[in-house]
């Protein structure tokens, strides 16, 4: 009989649940040793709560913004037959349909592990050694750790996720100062929303909270929001935030927050103050690779506490491997699930490529949505690749007009000369379906012409995908 092999993931992530389904679809024996809740904080904290919560915003800054398209909603006093408090939000349905959607996202995760064969011990694994791994078990979920399990194993998988950073000033109260993964325990819509940082999850909550209807005032200590995506997608979407009332304070450094009884007080750095109503802290994460017997097994962190791991998910230990948020490598759950999948596929013997961060799609969910692929402009800004690259506006889709749409744009990028398609951002409502085509050409090397001369729906947004294709047909050749 052929050996069966023995595999040891420590966290239920996508990393981690992930690589347990391939790995059993394989044929291998696998134990997922999870404490947090199958699906990790990606379905539980982080991406599904966060984007259950963005589409009830979503729909709120439709209605809001739907007296263009003829839709007629409150009175304001000017005669009309409607109540004024005719939409708003009920924070606390909402939170609760956040909260039963991620249980019930993290019970098919578990369910679906079941079938495949996989087992789950509930708590807290540890290495060791580079081929054990000593599981303290939560029977009763309290997290106190009853009993132990050793698990012998002939690989082991690191997916341990990270969680909030906490600044020493500005230390989180689950009332008043929230980190993210507190925020779905309101049960009230923030007066006044302080939101320190600026990245991804700062803009989105931001975003969010502004459409739900709190004042909101988001400080970024860079001379602009999302400083790390491209710089003409982060000034539409500061435009449109101020448009919509919030209060943008950039270059702005926070220093401490504190709270007197209902009001939080945000020191920046520079003497001013900013008091609300509550204070979200979103300034970074941490990986959890400490206390989990990494270092003395030999597996290499940097100087952040992310575990080192090479393009196919190893560390510096053999047969030992990571993914996920806990790698720093590219902090999105589908980053996350490809790592996991690759180190199965690597460790038992399948078909496997190398992670290609060039052809990962992301996205900021804010409205509207900031989608990117491949190569972008600070690369072509820089020199570090020859691309060129051609930029339509949305206020000119026949579809976005129709459905008042007037912020955001589509751009290519491409080689001269060949005309491979490189790279995309649009931006964009539902920009997250829409980079789809735009992926796939990186993916598959496509050139413009091929794009260009696949057929589109008019009206549709997507057709100015196809339009900006036709546009550098002729800048590739020219250079």
């Amino acid at each position: 009989m052929a050996r069966v092999t023995r595999i040891a993931i420590i966290g239920g992530g996508p990393g981690g649940y992930e690589a347990a389904l391939v790995a059993a679809q394989l044929g291998a024996e696998v134990t997922v040793v999870d404490s947090d809740g199958v699906g990790g904080s990606a379905v539980l904290t982080d991406c599904v709560p966060s984007k259950t919560l963005i589409a009830t915003a979503e729909v709120m800054t439709d209605t809001a913004e739907s007296g263009e398209l003829g839709v007629r909603l409150g009175s304001g006093g000017k005669g009309g037959s409607l109540p004024d408090d005719l939409v708003g939000v009920d924070l606390a349905r909402v939170n609760a349909r956040v909260k039963a959607l991620a249980t019930a996202q993290s019970q098919d995760i578990t369910a679906r592990l079941g079938r495949e064969g996989v087992r789950v011990l509930r708590g807290r694994g540890r290495l060791d050694g580079p081929s054990r791994v000593v599981a303290e078990l939560d029977g009763d979920g309290d997290g106190d750790g009853r009993s132990t399990e050793t698990v012998e194993a002939d690989a082991v998988l690191l997916a341990t996720g990270a969680h909030p950073r906490v600044l020493p000033d500005a230390v989180p109260d689950g009332e008043r100062i929230l980190t993210w993964e507190q925020l779905y325990d309101l049960d009230r819509l923030p007066e006044h929303l302080v939101v320190v940082g600026s990245g991804v999850t700062g803009a989105e909550f931001a975003s969010a909270y502004t459409a739900l209807g709190s004042q909101v005032t988001l400080i970024s200590s860079r001379d602009r929001v999302l400083p790390g995506e491209d710089a003409d997608a982060a000034t539409v979407l500061e435009d449109v935030f101020r448009r919509r009332g919030m209060t943008v304070l950039s270059a702005s450094r926070a220093g401490a927050v504190t709270r007197d009884g209902d009001t939080v007080t945000v020191a920046l750095e520079d003497g001013r103050t900013v008091v609300g109503s509550h204070c979200l802290m979103a300034v970074g994460s941490i990986p959890n690779t400490a206390g989990l017997g990494l270092e003395e097994a030999g597996v290499r962190l940097d100087k952040s506490g992310y575990v080192e791991v090479d393009r196919v998910s190893r560390t510096s230990v053999t047969g030992v491997y990571a993914a996920g948020d806990c790698t720093g490598v590219l902090m999105l759950a589908s980053v996350a699930a490809m790592q996991g999948r690759i180190a199965m596929w690597h460790l038992l013997g399948d078909a496997v490529a190398p992670l290609n961060l060039r052809s990962v799609s992301s996205n900021v969910f804010t409205d509207p949505e900031i989608a990117t692929v491949g190569w972008g402009q600070q690369d072509l800004d820089s020199g570090s690749t020859d691309t060129v690259m051609v930029k339509l506006p949305l206020a000119t889709n026949a579809r976005a007009k129709m459905q008042g749409v007037h912020d955001g744009f589509v751009k290519l990028f491409a080689r001269p000369g060949s005309g491979t398609v490189v790279g995309g951002v649009v931006v964009a409502p539902r920009a997250s379906e829409l980079i789809f085509p735009v992926a796939v050409a990186v993916e598959g090397r496509l050139t413009v012409d091929q794009l260009a001369q696949s057929f589109t729906i008019y009206p549709s947004i997507s057709g100015s995908i196809a339009e900006a294709a036709r546009q550098l047909h002729t800048r590739v050749w020219q250079g």
